[in-house]
């Protein structure tokens, strides 16, 4: 039977010293900020952040949650549930601004599939409705590297956004770290041109012109891989 975060962080993260992320401390509720359109900031903060993200023990930004975030409550690394995709697994490593893993902590993930569409909600692009579904979104528990990962596809985008994973750390039973992952654009332009990608085309919004990602910008993941093998996608977040 699967674990329940809730009944991992009282057996677990209720010890834990409450940690914050650049730019807002962790709070027990991150806000819903609205993201379709959130464009705009054209050529600013190229490539929203850099190369540097792996191997820093520079602070990580917080970042607003979204509108789509959904309490799962369950762990799991296999995140797919079928959707089509370009397969990616995404690593998290947590760690302390003295580079040092943190364990045991609850690291939630959710991003839109293929086609721009989140699992859970009303109102999604082409009109769906995703309510009672819940692909592409899952949690994991940090081991003694202070790694999460997860096995899930290339995110896909709409309009106004560009390329992201969104993500919480648990940092005790109840507090919280929220932010977002980017994408290298030179990879995300030739997963773009594969199916089911290519169906709807390159993404309108680049990096340099995501009003959320240039806002307080975040180091890019660093992706190895190919499509043929599929890709590995590795970001560090460093903790307060």
């Amino acid at each position: 039977m699967a674990i329940s975060r809730r009944d991992f962080g009282r057996s677990v993260l209720a010890g834990l010293a409450v940690t914050s992320v650049a730019g807002a401390g962790a709070c027990g509720s991150s806000g819903g900020d609205g993201e379709r359109g959130a464009g705009g900031a054209a050529g600013a903060a190229s490539g929203t952040g850099g190369s540097g993200g792996v191997n820093s023990c520079v602070l990580y930004p917080q970042q607003t949650a979204g509108p789509f975030y959904l309490d799962l409550d369950t762990l799991r690394r296999d995140i797919t549930e079928g959707k089509a995709g370009t397969p990616l697994q995404m690593v998290v490593r947590v760690q302390d601004e003295s580079c040092a893993p943190l364990k045991d902590l609850a690291v939630d993930l959710w991003h839109c599939d293929a086609s721009g569409v989140y699992s859970g909600f009303r109102g999604q692009l082409g009109g769906l409705d995703t309510s009672g579904e819940t692909f592409l979104r899952g949690t994991q528990v940090t081991g003694e590297d202070g790694v999460a990962a997860f096995e899930t596809i290339y995110p896909g985008w709409y309009p106004g956004r560009t390329t992201h994973v969104h993500f919480k750390v648990h940092t005790s039973s109840n507090t919280e770290a929220t932010s977002q992952i980017y994408f290298p654009e030179d990879t995300t332009s030739q997963i773009y041109g594969t199916a089911p990608y290519d169906v709807r085309g390159q993404k309108d919004t680049p990096n340099s012109a995501d009003g959320i990602a240039v806002a307080n910008p975040a180091p890019l993941a660093e992706v190895t891989g190919d499509s043929a093998s599929g890709y590995v996608a590795t970001i560090v977040v460093t903790l307060a």
